[in-house]
């Protein structure tokens, strides 16, 4: 790391650190400011269900903004070349349209608090524990992610030990969070999704420059690395070679379907910020409008990864000092002048703390309401469960730090973060979706149905991929794979379990199972709510019609 560190040093100077403090202190006056309004533990965990849909929109998208937006997307990018438009075009859009106009009428007309508490009402207390310890746990490894990666581009930028980055990244995360609750971590989002931008679009244009604009980086790279490099779906037929290690049927099925869904429709670090909208109206608007800066930012990652693919031809191989989790940083060193450059160190690490901020929310309420709460302690007073909620937060900022360095075993983190999103929200979805779709799934089944798919998932990944068992050639090929085969499972014993068990009865599936309403289901329309982009459905085909037309040029 010290090589490292030495030879990405960025030339900061006075002006870059002030934008950096000034950020900074934004970030904890906007936690001081939310600290008004949290008064109950619905305030602290759920923003008390207030907030406008523009406001969890951003929120929704920028929570996803963290290290695997804008390092592992940039470094897919520079492995794998275009094909990194999969991840966001059929691996978020679809999912995220599902889960506006069919999940959320379910998820926020049920007044669950948290993902794994709908899963209490629509099947039985063992399915929740399971999911609520399983998601716990994913929630702490993914927040420890971002807080390697964040040292890793602090230590080589700046110069700070690790160390530091992760003591000043966790504690400013720790206060704002556990000041302000839910609301203090959405209103930083919000703001961090700007701040983002302003990072990401001059070193994209920067970086187009310096390689001769389009024409001179796909020529460059076209010589360099082949013609599939550049294609969206080249050499993806079964059978054959491409830079991704995956062909049509595992990406469209593994990446398309089941990743996808299962991370974007049960992850609760994301969910979250929807069921903190005011109403249903606004919470299906959430994933809808996130939707639209999510067809763009894939611009904003895919082209800087591209670029440093034609800056350093040999990044990320045997051969090289740096790995692919480099190309932004080496990009930032390059191309940037003062200033700009202070406002990129901190949109990266607005980006990490974005992360991680989303994971620790979302951790303290699954814990404190979901295990805590239904298992522990039980019937204690509201103001109990606030207290306990702040006191969480800070043990989940403490366990993401020593889960950072778990990361530092993969090259690309954001294969290291798909191998965690098969293992946990692939069974977890596809429990949901039998869950929300066939009434007569048994209560017993939803629990086993997350123990056969972990497993499933688990084995294929260390067994027969990394054991060689079967010949996958990349870790994201072996994802996908690992993907498939965790929802089969799941799926094939959920049914064998329902076939021999009870049913729930079906009058405590009102409002659970798709075809039931729950009693509310008719709520009147919000004043306002009858103008044309405030309707869901016309968001929703609005978001797949753009990126269906993005997609047009790459498929070529």
């Amino acid at each position: 790391m010290q090589y490292l560190a030495e030879g990405l040093r960025l030339p900061t100077n006075g002006l870059d650190y002030t934008i950096l403090a000034i950020y900074f202190v934004v970030v904890l006056g906007i936690g001081f400011a939310a600290r008004a309004s949290v008064k109950t533990s619905l305030d602290f965990f759920l923003s008390g269900r207030s907030l406008p849909a523009w406001v969890t929109g951003l929120a929704f998208v920028a929570a996803n903004l963290g290290a695997t937006e804008i390092l592992g997307m940039a470094a897919t990018g520079a492995q794998y070349g275009v094909a990194v438009v999969h991840w966001y075009w059929i691996g978020a859009i679809p999912a995220m349209v599902f889960l506006g106009l069919v999940m959320m009428p379910f998820y926020y007309r049920s007044k669950v608090r948290s993902v794994p508490e709908f899963l209490l009402q629509r099947f039985d207390k063992s399915a929740h524990l399971l999911s609520s310890i399983l998601f716990a746990f994913a929630a702490i490894l993914i927040a420890g992610v971002n807080l390697y990666a964040l040292s890793i581009v602090v230590e080589a930028l700046l110069g700070w030990p690790q160390w530091v980055a992760i003591v000043v990244a966790g504690l400013f995360v720790l206060v704002y969070i556990t000041i302000g609750g839910l609301s203090s971590a959405i209103y930083n989002e919000v703001l961090q999704f700007f701040v983002i931008l302003a990072a990401l679009i001059p070193l994209t244009l920067l970086g187009l420059k310096r390689v001769g604009g389009w024409d001179g980086l796909t020529g460059s790279l076209e010589k360099s690395h082949g013609s599939d490099f550049l294609s969206a779906w080249g050499g993806t037929g079964i059978g054959d070679a491409n830079p991704l290690g995956a062909n049509w049927l595992t990406i469209i099925l593994g990446l398309g379907f089941v990743l996808s869904f299962g991370y974007w429709t049960t992850n609760f670090a994301e969910v979250q910020r929807a069921l903190s909208a005011k109403n249903l109206s606004a919470a299906q608007r959430t994933p809808l409008i996130a939707a639209f800066p999510k067809i763009f930012i894939v611009f904003l990652v895919m082209i800087p990864g591209l670029v440093a693919a034609v800056l350093v031809p040999k990044i990320g191989t045997p051969g090289s000092d740096l790995t692919y989790n480099d190309a932004i940083p080496l990009l930032m060193q390059e191309l940037l002048p003062n200033g700009v450059l202070g406002i990129a160190v901190t949109g990266l690490l607005a980006a990490f703390m974005a992360g991680m901020a989303a994971n620790v929310s979302s951790f303290n309420t699954v814990f404190t309401t979901d295990i805590w709460a239904r298992y522990v302690k039980k019937d204690r007073p509201d103001a109990y469960y606030l207290r306990f909620g702040r006191l969480i937060t800070a043990v989940g900022v403490l366990a993401s730090i020593g889960t950072a360095f778990i990361a530092a075993s993969f090259s690309n983190i954001m294969s290291y973060l798909q191998t965690l999103f098969s293992f946990f929200n692939v069974p977890m979805f596809v429990v949901f979706i039998i869950g929300m779709f066939w009434k007569r799934a048994s209560m017993k089944s939803g629990v086993w149905g997350l123990v056969a798919g972990t497993t499933a998932a688990m084995v294929n990944y260390f067994w027969v991929y990394k054991q060689g068992v079967i010949d996958i050639p990349t870790d994201q090929g072996a994802n996908f794979v690992s993907a498939i085969v965790g929802f089969v499972a799941g799926a094939v014993v959920m049914v064998v379990v329902t076939l021999f068990t009870a049913p729930k009865p079906e009058a405590e599936l009102a409002g659970l199972v798709y075809g039931t309403e729950s009693p509310d289901a008719a709520e009147p329309p919000a004043e306002g709510d009858s103008a044309w982009y405030r309707k869901p459905a016309l968001l929703g085909w609005g978001a797949i019609v753009i990126a269906a037309l993005c997609y047009l040029p790459y498929s070529l």
